[in-house]
Parts: C-alpha cells; structure tokens; sequence
C-alpha cells in the first residue's frame, strides 16, 4: 500500500506554493516553456547537458528514482540508456511536461517528504538543488524517506548548491540527516563531472551509501 501523499492542487495558491515559498518565489520568475526551451537550445548547439545521468548511468543501476524529478530531464535520458526509471516531483505543472515528453515513463505525484513507492532502486537521485528548494523543517524527512527506497547496495545521489547563512542548507545539515537514515558518505564532488570538491565550494554532488 502506498502510504505517501499527494498534495492536492490548490487554485488559490501562486504556482509552486506547495512546494515551499522560495520556489513559488522561483516560479513567479520563470517561464516554464522557455525554460524546457533552453535545455533542447543548449542539445542544438552541442553543450553537454546530461552530467547528471552520465554520473549515475556510471554506476550501472538497473533502477533509479529520480527525486524532484521536474520535467524529467535525467529519468528521461536514464530511461533512454536502458535503466528503469521512476519520477516523483510535488510540483504538479512540471509533471505535466514530463508526462507529455514521455508518457509511457512512470511519473508520481508526491511530497518526497512521505513518499513511500513500496519498492527500491539501485539508486535515488537528486539533482536539482530538490534540498534548497524544500521545505527546511523537512529535509531531514526527505533524506530519511529516499534512503528508504534504496537496495540494500544502493546510492543516494544528490547535487545541490550550499548556502552559508543562518538556516540555510550546508553539507553538515546534510551529513547529518544522511548519517540519521543510515547512510555513510562514499563520494564529494564539485561537480557532476566529479570536479574536485573543498569545503569552501558552493556546490556539492554527493553519494552516500549504507553503513
């Protein structure tokens, strides 16, 4: 039984707002036609746009959860390469455009902190700054929750900007939620193209694994 929840639509809130106010904030700012627009420009002119899969897709999953999966960009072009992929996202006009882009692909509907698919993944994926935009009385419950569908082998993969400020998101607060679920850091990069990685980076892509 799955036993997560799914925000209803509620059509007097700003697009985003179940989400959390930064990205309704982030929402109010975008264009989201435009913003599907520009990963298909940036293909054309022959950038590299799928860092994201290329890194997980080199762990050889035959399962990945994509969460916060947005327009499905990285399920997407996971699935392409053979892997059975699953996309959660809270943010209802995203999906929307991931269904259209793929809609014999599995897309969820639910808040990742309570998400419960009654199965696992070789890896779970996050890799589009899900832990900045969340809500932050929550990011323990996402990490907790995600690190739940994983195989008993399995990865946790998240990429996210870091903020030094009070209750912004840091890599401590992360360590800490990821140490909380049972998992143990295997990996810190930079970049996803595992770009060196101090403490003073900005940026961080980290795997994390069972103790």
């Amino acid at each position: 039984m799955d036993t997560s929840r799914s925000v209803p639509r509620d059509p007097s809130l700003p697009p985003g707002a179940q989400v959390s106010a930064r990205w309704a904030a982030w929402r109010a700012e975008v264009d989201l036609v435009e913003y599907e627009h520009r990963w298909r420009r940036l293909e054309d002119e022959g950038v590299a746009t799928h860092g994201e899969a290329d890194l997980v897709w080199s762990y050889r999953p035959r399962s990945v959860l994509d969460a916060g999966c947005g327009m499905g960009r990285v399920a997407i072009e996971l699935a392409r390469r053979g892997v059975d992929t699953v996309g959660v996202d809270l943010d209802e006009d995203l999906l929307e455009v991931a269904r259209r882009l793929a809609p014999e692909q599995i897309w969820e509907h639910r808040d990742l902190a309570d998400v419960d698919l009654q199965r696992r993944f070789d890896v779970v994926v996050m890799a589009g700054n899900v832990m900045l935009f969340c809500r932050p009385e929550v990011r323990h419950d996402i990490v907790a929750a995600l690190a739940a569908h994983l195989e008993p082998d399995g990865r946790l993969v998240m990429g996210s900007s870091l903020e030094r400020r009070a209750g912004g998101f840091t890599f401590e607060e992360y360590d800490s939620a990821a140490a909380s679920a049972g998992l143990v850091l295997e990996d810190r990069w930079s970049t996803w193209e595992r770009g060196a990685w101090s403490p003073e980076d900005r940026y961080a892509v980290s795997v994390h694994r069972r103790a």
